[in-house]
């Protein structure tokens, strides 16, 4: 059985509800929203973030309708970032097809996430969660904030460790933090539970993204970007800052001007990954990524054993282990 299958059995009749009541959301009056809402239907990714909001829920309580609204608010959330996302860097393609601005335009793409956005805030004021609205909402200010701090950073390539961690904080494991803190809001209101949640979530978001950035080097080829496509747009991430740190000042020179290179040849890329690769760059990386992991672990393990726990367990090791 698929790794992702195992982890949704505890929750696997409410990820099937789940769909139905999200794509009522995904509907409109406008003809061409409604061509492109479905478009963006049909190509769902794991669902993953809802996936998580399921699973927190069912650990701290019982799953009722408000857990459908977090996960209806976190995936509406979510699919207008992605939409956002590649407008700014004027990707083409999305999980193998064409991206929103490719097959329509870019104004067009912006319109359609800001509907997003706001078709699940007017979710969560229709149901009255104002406690969910104020969870997401600081969610979307982080990822805002962790997109201007990168690319401010990306102009002079002087990202830090410290820089590095903040922006990841702010735009991934912000959202993801808003997925288990949501979940446990939906099913509880006390506070200790929903900050630990919350701590939990942030501790997957960074891993997560610590991940993300290793595959870039690792080249397998399945993560649906070309190896090396972090340092074609010139994305200091940590393999490389760890690498660079370690390097006498004349090579860091070196392999700068050759990140700063707007036409990279694949040689000059491959240079690059040998570079992180041969001075430690993706062995710290996994020691940072493993360090996040085991902290969220430590979280779950101050909850009594379940299937839920379980799968939470494998949701979180899989974050890790992922090939693309």
């Amino acid at each position: 059985m698929p790794v992702l299958s195992r982890i949704k059995r505890p929750v696997k009749k409410e990820m099937a509800e789940f769909e139905a009541y999200f794509s009522k959301t995904m509907r409109s009056e406008i003809p061409l929203l409604n061509i492109i809402l479905n478009y963006i239907l049909r190509r769902k990714g794991k669902q993953m973030r809802p996936l998580l909001v399921f699973l927190t829920a069912r650990l701290n309580g019982v799953i009722a309708e408000s857990t459908f609204v977090a996960a209806t608010f976190i995936e509406l959330l979510h699919t207008a970032s992605l939409v956002h996302d590649d407008v700014v860097d004027d990707a083409h393609e999305r999980r193998g097809a064409l991206s929103i601005n490719a097959l329509w335009n870019s104004k067009i793409a912006v319109l359609v996430g800001d509907y997003m956005l706001s078709k699940g805030m007017l979710i969560s004021v229709e149901k009255n969660r104002f406690d969910m609205l104020e969870i997401v909402s600081e969610a979307v200010k982080s990822m805002s904030e962790g997109e201007l701090l990168q690319l401010q950073k990306a102009r002079k390539l002087n990202i830090t460790e410290e820089d590095y961690f903040k922006i990841i904080s702010r735009k991934t494991a912000a959202l993801v933090s808003a997925c288990t803190a949501c979940g446990a809001r939906s099913v509880t209101d006390d506070p200790e539970t929903i900050r630990l949640m919350k701590d939990f979530g942030e501790n997957i978001g960074i891993a997560f993204q610590i991940r993300d950035d290793l595959l870039d080097y690792e080249g397998t080829g399945l993560t649906g970007k070309t190896v090396g496509n972090d340092i074609k747009e010139k994305k200091i991430t940590l393999p490389l800052i760890y690498a660079l740190e370690q390097s006498a000042s004349s090579k860091k020179r070196h392999i700068l001007g050759v990140v700063k290179n707007r036409k990279k040849t694949k040689t000059d890329i491959n240079k690059v990954i040998s570079f992180v690769s041969d001075n430690g760059g993706m062995e710290y990386a996994e020691l940072k990524m493993n360090q996040y992991r085991d902290k969220a672990l430590a979280i779950l393990d101050s909850y009594p054993d379940s299937d839920v726990k379980d799968s939470l367990k494998e949701f979180v090791y899989y974050t890790t282990s992922r090939k693309k």
